[in-house]
């Protein structure tokens, strides 16, 4: 937070003692020219391809370097610092504190107009106005002009941007990338199935915040153990809240696959610009709780 001009820590363990004190949280994005996000659309085009052919595929995929690839795509790195504040537990965005765009472009723009035009088409485009306001501070392309990007600047690898893929930083992650994984692999579908229930929690009303921690061993159908933290939003328990859920879900892999149609080739579109958050996807649809 920013206490007479100056940056200061903010405890975050103080959120449990119930103290409401603003602070800051930065998250990053980056598009799908991105050499990391090249490789995971190169993995999970693959997995596409073999899911069209045959549903039960099993595939397990990654790419190592892109120098071999055809730079087509739009290559920017977007970073924004947000200030919260904790009510009850929930996390309440105050305003956007910072913003810093890295963005790829051509030889033939000024960067005064580079600027310019992704401060009006892109940044006040995208931001809610009520979250900025004149402390806002904005960083465009702040390293001077950026011709040169893609797999001529730097290589890529798959897997190598999960909190991007993800919350954030926010939000927990068991570790294990996404693309190039048939939905038989864990570290994928019951990502997936993870914000599907917590997902449903809120939505029914059960919790304002609800993080969901699934755990599973090879050759063992049931998960071995189901975690759900509702942050003191929650009028029900942690175990009342279990409870619900192991009533209302079915978390085996197989059935994961079954409810969620994860044998659907969709992959290649959920691998830029965040699994999560997007309506199009069958995981963001809440499912309606018995109760």
């Amino acid at each position: 937070m920013v206490r007479n001009g100056q940056e200061v820590r903010v405890d975050g363990s103080r959120e449990q003692h119930g103290v409401a004190e603003p602070f800051l949280f930065t998250s990053e994005s980056v598009g799908e020219g991105h050499p990391d996000k090249l490789c995971d659309q190169i993995s999970d085009a693959v997995l596409d391809a073999h899911l069209k052919q045959d549903p039960f595929s099993k595939v397990a995929c990654g790419k190592e370097t892109i120098f071999d690839t055809f730079y087509l795509l739009v290559f920017f790195n977007f970073e924004v610092t947000c200030e919260y504040i904790f009510e009850n537990g929930a996390a309440v965005p105050l305003r956007v504190h910072t913003v810093v765009v890295s963005t790829q472009h051509t030889d033939d723009i000024t960067l005064d107009l580079l600027r310019e035009e992704v401060m009006n088409r892109v940044v006040l485009e995208v931001i809610p106005k009520q979250y900025v306001d004149d402390q806002t501070i904005y960083y465009i392309n702040p390293c001077g002009r950026f011709v040169t990007g893609g797999p001529m600047a730097d290589a890529g690898l798959t897997g190598r941007k999960i909190i991007v893929d993800t919350y954030g930083g926010w939000g927990a992650h068991g570790g294990g990338a996404f693309s190039g994984k048939d939905p038989s692999k864990v570290d994928r579908s019951a990502a997936y199935a993870a914000r599907w229930v917590a997902k449903s929690l809120v939505a029914a009303g059960l919790c304002k915040r609800c993080l969901v921690q699934l755990s599973y061993a090879i050759g063992i159908a049931e998960p071995l153990s189901i975690s759900i933290f509702s942050y003191g939003t929650s009028d029900k328990s942690s175990e009342e809240l279990l409870q619900i859920v192991k009533k209302n879900f079915d978390l085996r892999p197989g059935k994961i696959i079954k409810e969620l149609k994860l044998k659907t080739p969709f992959y290649q579109k959920t691998c830029v610009y965040g699994h999560f958050g997007r309506q199009e996807f069958p995981w963001e649809t809440p499912k309606t709780l018995i109760l």
